[in-house]
């Protein structure tokens, strides 16, 4: 196993849109959503197994979710563990990793995931991985594109210059785009998802933040002397107090000339959403698809997750998710999902904290 290899899984989310069971104080990846008994942070962790050792497994999460961390992580070291004061969107989140990595490691080969993914073939993963880190150099940026199966408008895109083998250059970036143009490019066959899995160097991504985000790479160049040790925490508190909110496709990816797309039919989904999280659920007869102690009559196609010590009998609805956590039921159509971040606004508007 190569020791220049590490993995950085960022688990600093709230899931707002699997409200109510994904909340601040108890986000989406540290439940066990796929009823597996891991969750989806244990599952993106050991995804990794063979690609690097665990002391080169960093997680960059909320200040609040390091016990959460440590208790379903447990063989991370703290150094391992990098806490942001305030959530700031992926560049920051990414910078910071890196730029520790590099400060121990020059020669870092640095994998970035997010915690909150399903993927269901897990050794074409690995295989799409290696592949990638075969091809990282000082000179590139490398990003996991999967084949789109619809016109999703909830994804970004990527195109790629047609060429021969899996490693494809990238041409273009569309962030979430109209459903008109989502179908024009799926239709073409030369785009693919933009999944937010990247590789590169440690050097090539710190080249590329000094040259596209030059505050962010001062900002985390001056920690370079105090990544590691007791005076790290003080230094990421003013840090992020600088540092704008911006993602990495914004920041970085969307603008530099040298990246590549390694096309992989692995078997992905964000699990963002009750929809998504429905798609990919074995369903009963009837279309549904139940997580507690259920009965159901004369209904269809619903995703109904429930407190197991509860029994919940559903009858005469078709297309309705039911979710039940803790101190909160919600009921709404599955086709007007998107309504959940309105639900979740208004909570925040109109109740206690507790709700949200």
């Amino acid at each position: 196993m190569n020791s220049n290899n590490f993995v950085v899984i960022m688990a600093g989310g709230v899931g707002s849109r699997l409200w109510p069971f994904s909340r601040k104080d108890y986000p989406k990846q540290f439940h066990d959503i796929l009823g597996t008994g891991r969750s989806l942070l244990q599952h993106t962790a050991d995804r990794f197994k063979n690609t690097c050792p665990e002391e080169n497994i960093y997680v960059v999460t909320n200040a609040g979710y390091k016990d959460m961390v440590k208790e379903q992580l447990p063989y991370l070291a703290d150094d391992q563990i990098l806490l942001e004061p305030i959530g700031r969107n992926t560049a920051p989140c990414i910078a910071y990793a890196c730029y520790k990595i590099a400060s121990k490691n020059a020669d870092a080969r640095i994998v970035v995931s997010p915690s909150d993914h399903l993927i269901l073939k897990e050794e074409e993963f690995e295989r799409r991985i290696n592949i990638a880190l075969e091809a990282s150099t000082d000179e590139n940026l490398i990003t996991l594109g999967i084949k789109p199966s619809r016109p999703d408008t909830g994804y970004g895109y990527i195109q790629f210059h047609e060429q021969e083998g899996p490693v494809k250059k990238v041409k273009t970036f569309t962030e979430k785009p109209q459903l008109e143009m989502a179908k024009q490019f799926v239709e073409s066959g030369d785009f693919v998802w933009n999944a937010g899995i990247f590789v590169f160097t440690a050097k090539s991504i710190i080249s590329a933040f000094e040259t596209y985000e030059p505050d962010l790479a001062d900002t985390f160049t001056e920690g370079n002397t105090v990544y590691y040790t007791d005076k790290e925490e003080a230094f990421i508190e003013k840090a992020y107090a600088n540092c704008k909110s911006i993602s990495i496709d914004y920041a970085v990816m969307e603008n530099a000339e040298n990246v590549m797309v390694v096309l992989s039919d692995i078997g992905w989904s964000d699990l963002g959403t009750w929809n998504s999280l429905y798609s990919v659920r074995e369903k009963t007869e009837d279309g549904n698809v139940i997580d507690g102690d259920v009965l159901t009559y004369d209904t269809e196609n619903c995703i109904i997750k429930t407190p197991k010590d509860r029994l919940v009998v559903v009858q005469g609805l078709k297309d309705v998710i039911i979710a039940e956590y803790d101190n909160v039921l919600m009921i709404c159509n599955r086709n007007e999902e998107q309504k959940v971040k309105q639900f979740v606004a208004d909570v925040k508007e109109k109740k206690e904290k507790g709700y949200y």
